[in-house]
């Protein structure tokens, strides 16, 4: 158990779009570590947003489904206009993120001179590796990443993110889908902001392969990768 001075200037941002089944434990989960919590509700049409409420986050709603970009930018804003917010994270709604994987990211973040740390699925940890099919697609995506490449990253599109009180100022996220997270690596390099990498596991649980499609979300990745790759 944290406790209070360790980690009372962090804030940890859920973005979520119908997650009713999971986000009460995910936020629970996160809460036994983090007091500051809050939740976007993406245009749910699930409860998910009062599920999050009762389980102890702030809640944002967006009256309808905007995209995780959007919700990430939203719940951004809200937490560095807080009094003290001095660290925020990124944490994915659907279970697969660890929270003990946040807080070592933490202590790396104030452990170095980096603005961002960002959890890669390919590091040296046993487990950490996602199925082959994403393996390769998430490979590929960070490799048709031209600055991507320039940063040294390996996982461009890692949802679990570290970063200072300058990069939350500066976050300017207008992009929804999966292009969001291309998005975040070029502010990175735009703004010059120092990115470092973290080794992190991310769990592949039988509900969080069941949601979405995997097959055309895999497409669009390495899509949205080819259009980048032209961007200096």
């Amino acid at each position: 158990m944290a406790t209070e001075s360790q980690y009372s200037g962090v804030w940890i941002v859920i973005p979520a779009f119908n997650e009713a089944a999971v986000i009460g434990e995910v936020v629970a989960d996160v809460r036994s570590v983090f007091d500051h919590v809050v939740c976007v509700d993406d245009g749910s049409t699930d409860g998910t947003g009062e599920i999050a409420r009762r389980a102890g986050a702030h809640l944002v709603r967006h009256p309808v489904n905007l995209g995780q970009g959007a919700a990430i930018q939203t719940g951004v804003e809200y937490a560095r206009k807080q009094p003290g917010a001095q660290v925020f994270a990124t944490f994915d709604a659907d279970g697969q993120h660890r929270v003990k994987d946040v807080a070592a990211m933490i202590d790396r973040l104030g452990a170095t001179d980096a603005d961002i740390v960002i959890g890669t699925r390919f590091g040296t940890r046993e487990g950490s590796r996602p199925p082959f099919f994403k393996r390769i697609v998430l490979q590929t995506a960070a490799r048709l990443s031209r600055r991507g490449r320039r940063l040294g990253l390996t996982d461009t599109n890692n949802g679990l993110r570290v970063f200072n009180k300058k990069v939350a100022d500066g976050l300017n996220i207008t992009m929804s889908g999966m292009s969001h997270a291309n998005e975040f690596i070029s502010l990175i390099a735009e703004n010059h902001w120092r990115v470092v990498e973290q080794p992190v596991e991310v769990l592949y649980t039988d509900y969080s392969k069941s949601k979405g499609q995997p097959l055309l979300n895999g497409v669009n990745i390495i899509f949205d990768g080819l259009l980048r790759r032209r961007t200096p």
